[in-house]
C-alpha cells in the first residue's frame, strides 16, 4: 500500500516546564492509504492526543515538535479538516450544534466543502442519513440532536464526518459512551463506509476486542509512547510487551467470548 501520512519523532506538550512528562514522546508511525489501523492504550497514553495533532485539532497551548508529512494532492497545503479528514469525536453532543437541525447542519458540511446549493446539499445530507442506517430521513433532519438517541447522534456525527468524502476518518472513542450492542452496531457501519468509500481508518480505543475487530493493525500506547505496532493477528496472539499483554488479560477477565474473530468480514 502506499504511504498516506508519515509521522516521524513527534512530541507533544501541553505544559512549556521540561520537568512535566509530554503527552506524546518521540512517535514515529506510517499510515498507508486504505488501511485501518488502531490507536489503543489506557486513558491518558496519548492516543487522543495524536489523533489530534493528525487532525490539526490540538489547543493552542500544544507545543509541537517533529513532523506530519502527507502524501496527499494537495499543491504544498494542509490537508483540511471536514474534507480531506473527518473527526468523528467520543461524544457527539460536543460536535452537534444543539439549537440548529440535524439536516441543516450537515448541509453547511456539504455546501462549505463540496461547494452545492441548498437543495442539492439537503438531498445530499438525506442520502448520508440513509447510509448511517438511520430510519426516516427527512424526520431525522428536521430533528433536533436532544430529540435523538446516543447512538443515533454518533450515526449522525459520521454522516458529517463523511459529507466531504474525506481520504482519512479518525474515529476517537467514537463507541465509549455506547451501550455494548450500539457498539458493535457502530463498528460494523464504520468498517462498511470505509470500505465503500475507501477511506484510510484511524480508530482510537481503549478496548482492544474493539480494535481488534475493526483494524489490520494495531498501536499500542502508553504514557505517550508508542510501545508496539503490528499486524492485528500478532498483536493478539504474539504481543512483545507486558503491557500488551495485560490489556488482553484485562479483556479475557471481563469477557469470557472470544476476543475477536479474525475472519475476514465478507464485502456487502
Amino acid at each position: 500500500m502506499s504511504p498516506l501520512l508519515s509521522i516521524r519523532d513527534l512530541t507533544v506538550r501541553y505544559d512549556s516546564r521540561h520537568d512535566k512528562a509530554p503527552a506524546l514522546r518521540s512517535i514515529s508511525l506510517d499510515v498507508s492509504v486504505g488501511e485501518r489501523l488502531a490507536i489503543i492504550g489506557e486513558s491518558g497514553s496519548g492516543k487522543s492526543t495524536l489523533a489530534l495533532a493528525i487532525a490539526g485539532l490540538l489547543p493552542r497551548p500544544a507545543r509541537i515538535q517533529g513532523s506530519i508529512d502527507w502524501f496527499l494532492p494537495l499543491d504544498g497545503k494542509a490537508p483540511l479538516g471536514g474534507c480531506d479528514i473527518g473527526f468523528v469525536f467520543q461524544d457527539p453532543s460536543g460536535s452537534l450544534d444543539p439549537v440548529m437541525p440535524i439536516g441543516k447542519q450537515i448541509g453547511e458540511v456539504i455546501r462549505t466543502h463540496l461547494g452545492l446549493g441548498r437543495r442539492a446539499a439537503r438531498a445530499r445530507a438525506a442520502e448520508l442519513i440513509e447510509r448511517v442506517r438511520l430510519p426516516d430521513p427527512r424526520a431525522v433532519l428536521n430533528a433536533y440532536p436532544h430529540q435523538l438517541s446516543g447512538g443515533q447522534r454518533q450515526r449522525v456525527a459520521i454522516a458529517a464526518a463523511i459529507a466531504a468524502g474525506p481520504k482519512l476518518l479518525i474515529a476517537d472513542e467514537a463507541t465509549s459512551a455506547l451501550d455494548t450492542i450500539v457498539q458493535a452496531e457502530i463498528v460494523t457501519l464504520i468498517r462498511q463506509l470505509v470500505a465503500e468509500d475507501g477511506m484510510t481508518l484511524i480508530f482510537i480505543s481503549h478496548d482492544i476486542a474493539l480494535a481488534a475487530e475493526l483494524a489490520q493493525r494495531v498501536a499500542v500506547f502508553r504514557h505517550g509512547e508508542l510501545v508496539e505496532v503490528g499486524e492485528t493477528a500478532d498483536i493478539v496472539t504474539k504481543p512483545r510487551t507486558a503491557y500488551t499483554r495485560s490489556l488482553l488479560d484485562a479483556h479475557l477477565g471481563l469477557d469470557a467470548a472470544p476476543l475477536l474473530d479474525l475472519t475476514p468480514p465478507v464485502p456487502a
